[in-house]
């Protein structure tokens, strides 16, 4: 009979605790994400610390580590695209149900085969970053239709006139300063900063595409 009489105590602590579980995974859930890239313009630069103003107008305290990597983003031209270019294209998906290229950014040789693959991307809604070679170009009204492959499969990427067309040249510490557009490759320390390890910055005033 006394188990009887705990039977229903027992069924309410599981269902409280089933309950406070819920409640836990509902506060992560609607945590935003911590931010894997900061896009914006640095301030002030203090030591090994950049204040950058992101792109969405929020204030950001980047720590640079010593062994940190600076590349410079110059713009090219879409004939600069060759067949066998390893290349990065930012895509949202266009009206017709293609890929429609936001920006294209052309490796360097010593950087062929980096991220190669095609994932989600954090640009704009929808937008997919690929990484992969061109295996073929055909030239349109509406600028150039690329076929891009990659190890796990391959995307037709639609690429006009005035879609922003850069490439990746080197660079240094000396390059961030004031005014410089920059991407900031971060993750969140535990002081509530970031850090980061890698940056491109965009040459003379231009704002990186990517």
């Amino acid at each position: 009979m006394r188990s009887r009489r705990l039977a229903p105590s027992l069924a309410a602590l599981v269902l409280i605790a089933v309950s406070s579980a819920a409640v836990s995974s509902l506060a992560i859930a609607q945590q935003p994400p911590t931010p894997s890239r900061v896009r914006g313009t640095i301030e002030a630069v203090d030591g090994d610390v950049l204040s950058v103003k992101s792109r969405s107008g929020e204030d950001v305290k980047l720590r640079m580590t010593d062994d940190m990597k600076v590349v410079g983003i110059i713009k090219i031209s879409l004939a600069d695209i060759k067949l066998g270019s390893f290349i990065g294209a930012t895509t949202i998906p266009g009206p017709d149900g293609g890929q429609n290229a936001v920006e294209v950014h052309v490796f360097p040789e010593d950087m062929r085969g980096t991220g190669e693959g095609s994932r989600p991307y954090d640009l704009r809604p929808n937008s997919t970053m690929t990484n992969a070679t061109v295996a073929q170009t055909v030239a349109g009204n509406d600028g150039q239709t690329l076929t891009i492959k990659y190890k796990d499969g391959e995307k037709k990427v639609v690429v006009a006139p005035d879609t922003p067309v850069v490439t990746y040249v080197p660079a240094d510490k000396s390059e961030l300063k004031p005014g410089a557009k920059v991407i900031a490759f971060v993750k969140k320390l535990p002081d509530g900063m970031f850090e980061t390890n890698r940056i491109s910055v965009g040459r003379d005033g231009l704002t990186p595409p990517m």
